[in-house]
């Protein structure tokens, strides 16, 4: 096994990682180079998630067609009328810009040698394509045996479908969760986000850390596949199961459980809370906190196996839940129910933006682009106490490291960068 080229890393690094956000070069992932070949959602959200976490990510998009989620909504617009995607400044925080056309020898040359001194590589396309590009897996391990080489895909890198195009959609269709998702005297409905996309970021962190963690040890990369259609299938709870073991093929439930009642939505004065006090504690906390204690004790609905049974639930225990709720606001609702029992309102994203808790936890942050002003955005959910991550950071504009970027990772000085440039692989 050939060894990782002798580099002054830290120096290299500091390079370039001095123009970040104050404190993200500290954080748990600094040191850590990832190349970021990816676009619109499941790819930069992954990156994005190691750049938060302190990694030095650069963002690597085709001069002649960059990452197209440029142009999403929401924009934001600056005095001269230039406009700036709200959607991808979200997606893309904290990270680099460089172009390069990977159709051109030079272009594969650049990439080989920024290989040579990255730990990870994450690609979101088609599978094969990098292949064809003639800058794959098996091509860049050559160039760096260490390299964390990770393709996120819709069906992965291998099996009949791996050659077929895929979105979102598709995994929620070929993943088995369109088909549960809705009522069951409907059509199904897709769940209202890109929950395909999502998952499979989150399964792509994951492996990308562990693969990680498994280079440093060994001194040995390897491919992390991360399949769409495989985040969606792992997200359907016990669907699995219940066809492999009694050939039930669930359906949409609308917003039941398939057995635990009650535990869904429920209609108040100002629009719907979710109630889940399904166990016999949570149950009697509330029949107590709602004024009707004796409840707790009534042997039609005094245990959890009775309250599941759907034609008890029905006759006695949803009745009981309208009355309580009817007429009483969502502020009244959560008051009562306090820290007791499980119960809160159903909240759009106005009064999520709004809320204490989201406040309290920075899951809203403020970024202010020169130029455009300020954007609020989500914030990370991973809470670290030592290294916390870093949020704040702006996404950049096509290309606008590539200087810094080229001179500090791949070694190259200003003449060669300005020939890039003339040529157009930059």
């Amino acid at each position: 096994m050939s060894e990782r080229p002798e580099t002054n890393m830290t120096t290299d690094l500091g390079a370039i990682t001095g123009m970040l956000p104050a404190g993200l070069s500290k954080g748990a992932l600094r040191g850590i180079v990832v190349l970021d070949i990816t676009r619109v959602v499941a790819g930069p959200f992954c990156s994005m998630l190691l750049a938060d976490l302190g990694a030095t990510v650069i963002k690597i998009e085709n001069p002649k067609d960059p990452d197209y989620a440029r142009d999403f909504p929401p924009k934001l617009t600056s005095g001269s009328g230039e406009e700036f995607s709200g959607f991808f400044a979200q997606f893309n925080r904290n990270k680099f810009g460089l172009t390069l056309d990977l159709s051109t020898p030079e272009g594969k040359d650049v990439l080989r040698r920024l290989a040579r001194r990255a730990d990870v590589l994450v690609e979101n396309f088609r599978p094969g394509t990098m292949d064809k590009l003639g800058v794959g897996h098996e091509v860049l391990r050559r160039e760096n045996p260490r390299l964390v080489y990770t393709a996120i895909s819709g069906y992965g890198q291998t099996g009949p479908y791996r050659r077929r195009p895929a979105y979102d959609n598709s995994a929620q269709a070929t993943g088995g969760l369109w088909s549960m998702n809705g009522f069951a005297d409907r059509p199904p409905v897709r769940v209202g986000t890109i929950i395909g996309d999502l998952s499979a970021t989150l399964y792509s962190v994951i492996g990308t850390l562990a693969a990680l963690r498994h280079a440093e040890q060994t001194g040995e990369g390897q491919l992390v596949d991360v399949s769409q259609q495989d985040s969606v299938l792992s997200l359907t709870e016990n669907a699995v199961v219940s066809y492999t073991a009694d050939g039930t093929v669930p359906g949409p439930l609308g917003n039941e459980h398939p057995f635990v009642k009650p535990y869904e939505l429920y209609p108040c004065k100002d629009g719907y809370v979710f109630f889940g006090g399904y166990t016999d504690k949570f149950w009697r906390l509330s029949c107590e906190l709602f004024g009707q204690p004796e409840l707790a004790g009534d042997p039609a609905i005094d245990t959890m196996a009775k309250r599941f049974t759907p034609e008890v639930y029905e006759e006695r225990v949803r009745p009981l839940l309208h009355g309580w709720f009817a007429e009483r606001t969502k502020t009244e609702l959560e008051e009562i129910a306090g820290d007791a029992v499980p119960l809160c309102a159903v909240k759009d994203i106005g009064e999520v933006v709004e809320d204490p808790q989201i406040a309290a936890r920075d899951m809203v942050v403020d970024v202010t682009y020169p130029d455009f002003g300020e954007v609020r955005m989500f914030g990370t959910p991973i809470k670290l106490g030592g290294t916390p991550a870093q949020p704040r950071g702006l996404a950049p504009k096509v290309g606008e490291h590539a200087g810094p970027v080229l001179r500090a990772l791949a070694d190259l000085d200003d003449e060669h960068i300005a020939g890039l440039r003339e040529k157009g692989v930059i």
